[in-house]
Order: structure tokens, then sequence, then C-alpha cells
């Protein structure tokens, strides 16, 4: 059984920057796709980025050039890197696992407050 941690999360002011690692264990595996996802306050859970085995990476348009995929195939681990925040960033912040193609992850981690002062 997969198991994915988060850390990293903390409050900071706008402008600064958080490093958010997710951490799998539970068995050697290859994820397909390793991605971070969000939940603002009172807002649903949004795709914020992806990366995938190949290193491939996909963004959405709100953290365009502010965040950083990057994924260690070897370690199993997953980061996200922020930088110029903005009070609008605060969520808690999600990364999951597609072992295979498929249309939702297989694994999700319990998730990191990210709080961002303005």
């Amino acid at each position: 059984q997969v198991q994915l941690v988060e850390s990293g999360g903390g409050l900071v002011q706008a402008g600064g920057s958080l490093r958010l690692t997710c951490a799998a264990s539970g068995g050697t595996f290859s994820y397909y796709t390793m991605e971070w996802f969000r939940q603002r306050p009172g807002k649903e859970r949004e795709f914020v980025a992806q990366i995938s085995r190949n290193g491939v990476t996909v963004y959405a348009d709100s953290v365009k050039g502010r965040f950083t995929i990057s994924g260690d195939n070897i370690k199993n681990s997953g980061y996200l890197q922020m930088n110029s925040l903005k009070p609008e960033d605060t969520a808690v912040y999600y990364c999951a696992v597609r072992l295979v193609p498929r249309p939702k992850p297989d694994y999700w981690g319990q998730g990191t407050q990210v709080t961002v002062s303005s």
C-alpha cells in the first residue's frame, strides 16, 4: 500500500517562498505521474501541477511562472517549489500519484497547510 506524506507547509509573507515535499513509501514503484492539488478555503480541490515519469510538466495558469514541480523517481519523492507567493495561494496542498494512466490519482497524501499573509 503506497503512502504519501507531504511536508514543508507553513506560514509565509506574500512574496516569499516555500518548498513542499511529497515522500512516498510502501514499496517500490514507478509513478506514471505525480501531481499537486490544493484546496483553498471555501473552494473545491483544484489542480496545481503535474510531472510525468519522463519529466514532462504541466501547470495551472494561476501558478505558471511561480511554481516549479520536480520529481525523483529513485526516491519516489516529489517537490513543489513555490515562489512569489500570494495570499490567494493559501490552501491545503495535497500530493497524489497515478501508477498507470487513469482519470484519477491512485493515492493521495493527507495534505499540508500553506498560509500566505498579506
